[in-house]
């Protein structure tokens, strides 16, 4: 692969777009992930999701719960892998005993937001989050459904 071709290449993998709707996001943080090979394959390949995904703690350690990465046909023709794999997240032991304090307060919640690459390696991105009420969502539907109409008027009035 060219330079010019990997320029072009987005380094964002998946994204949880749910997150935003359901959560407000209140702290993000960027954690590294052990991945087997062919889970790295897939992932290149675009085969990651991460819509309800999530992280909890056990003896001292973070693991991503609900991310899918589906395997190729090709690759994983000896082995039958698991797309549901938990996953260890790579995070010091000071930032893990923070995290786990703040999910421990009432509400709150550890999110993968994003997986994207950064150099040769796959991050997550975490947010720390608090659950929406439902009245929270009709409030950010109103607010985004706003920014559409206020944007489709001023293109109207340029021309």
């Amino acid at each position: 692969m060219s330079k010019a071709e990997k320029k072009n290449q987005s380094a964002t993998i998946a994204v949880n777009r749910r997150a935003k709707f359901d959560y407000f996001i209140e702290k993000r943080l960027e954690a590294g992930i052990v991945l087997q090979g062919w889970e790295v394959k897939a992932i290149r390949e675009g085969k990651a999701n991460l819509t309800d995904s999530y992280v909890i703690f056990k003896n001292g350690e973070a693991f991503l719960l609900g991310a899918q990465v589906i395997p190729l046909n090709t690759v994983s023709t000896h082995f039958v892998p698991d797309p549901t794999a938990t996953r260890k997240l790579l995070l010091n032991k000071t930032e893990i005993a923070k995290l786990s304090a703040e999910v421990a307060q009432k509400g709150y919640t550890l999110l993968a937001l994003s997986l994207y690459w950064k150099s040769n390696r796959v991050k997550v991105e975490l947010g720390l989050a608090k659950g929406k009420a439902e009245h929270d969502k009709r409030d950010t539907t109103k607010e985004r459904e706003w920014q559409r109409e206020k944007e489709r008027t001023m293109k109207h009035k340029v021309r």
